[in-house]
């Protein structure tokens, strides 16, 4: 079974909802802002698909940390605990079977590719 990372009301994540409904694919939901995010997974998640991919710089929450700390983010290990506590800075939805990382974002041709 797959699990869905993300927040309920995300719009990218509520396209991937109703993808993954309209394919009939089984999934949990991982609602960040309920159950958190914790180390090791975004520890893992960053050893599979490049940190920079997984950390959304172009989110609100990115652009509203203060400067210095901006400037600060440059390597996994940094990204790791903002992105604990800033969970609507990591890129929605990731998408995990038995810890592997299968997606990241919604882009429906890859869906079709990854689930079909």
């Amino acid at each position: 079974m797959y699990t869905i990372f993300g927040i309920p009301n995300c719009d990218t994540v509520k396209k991937a909802i109703n993808w993954l409904k309209e394919n009939k694919i089984d999934y949990q939901f991982h609602d960040y802002k309920i159950s958190g995010i914790d180390a090791p997974t975004l520890q893992s998640w960053t050893e599979q698909v490049n940190w920079e991919i997984i950390f959304n710089k172009r989110s609100t929450t990115y652009k509203e940390l203060p400067a210095s700390l901006q400037k600060s983010i440059t390597t996994a290990a940094k990204a790791i605990p903002v992105m604990q506590e800033h969970t609507s800075i990591i890129k929605r939805p990731v998408i995990v079977k038995k810890g592997k990382v299968v997606a990241v974002g919604f882009d429906e041709k890859k869906y079709e590719a990854i689930f079909g």
